[in-house]
């Protein structure tokens, strides 16, 4: 069975390896960013219905400011984010399966969202929602990465992908397993297999993953 490398910054990055684990996978760990805060100025909770939340990190480094609107009731992209939510307090009112515009799309009202997010993250175009910026995922410069052309890669996102591709050059040839797309995309050519989660979640990421490590193509 092969390795399982897992590139996500901290905390998540924990979060993944015990759940790989827990899946009987060997993990290798090596993150490629390590999460921090931005400064932000929180706006008036009063002009918005709800908070919109596509990542835990946005509960977690979003610093002094979050107290502002942290009344506002939460719509979450997915589970690990409505995990965050409500363990710091928050109320959170709808979870999300499929990634933010198809949560979006399920709601037919006009409710005005704020949506707190990280630099590097995907913009969302959607009339109802004012996007801040809140954290950021800043460069590891070096990396340890070990050599990847004999382990299954975890890629959760089209930036990590970007980097994964810029780090290993010609030592790719690895088994890449992303959370989208848009992941899978971002890792260019050069690897025996590229395969992405029917759902952009970890779980079905990690499930995905299992099977590729699980698997005896060469």
């Amino acid at each position: 069975m092969k390795k399982l490398l897992l590139l996500r910054p901290e905390p998540g990055l924990s979060a993944s390896a015990d759940h790989a684990r827990s899946l009987g996978l060997d993990v290798v760990t090596c993150p490629l960013f390590a999460v921090e805060p931005v400064a932000w100025t929180a706006p008036d909770p009063a002009g918005f219905d709800a908070l919109l939340l596509t990542s835990a990190n946005a509960v977690r480094h979003a610093g002094p400011g979050f107290a502002k609107v942290a009344a506002l009731p939460v719509i979450a992209v997915g589970e690990a984010t409505a995990d965050a939510a409500r363990a710091a307090g928050l109320n959170v009112t709808m979870v999300g399966v499929a990634g933010a515009q198809h949560l979006l799309d399920d709601l037919a009202d006009k409710r005005k969202l704020l949506h707190l997010t990280g630099v590097d993250h995907g913009a969302i175009t959607d009339d109802r929602v004012t996007t801040l910026l809140v954290y950021r995922a800043g460069q590891i410069d070096a990396p340890n990465l070990p050599v990847v052309s004999n382990l299954v890669i975890a890629v959760h996102s089209p930036r990590a992908g970007a980097r994964l591709t810029q780090l290993v050059g010609a030592r790719s040839g690895g088994v890449v397993a992303a959370i989208s797309e848009a992941a899978a995309l971002a890792c260019g050519s050069g690897w025996r297999a590229i395969e992405w989660a029917p759902q952009p979640t970890d779980s079905a990421l990690l499930a995905l993953a299992a099977r590729l490590c699980q698997s005896r193509r060469p």
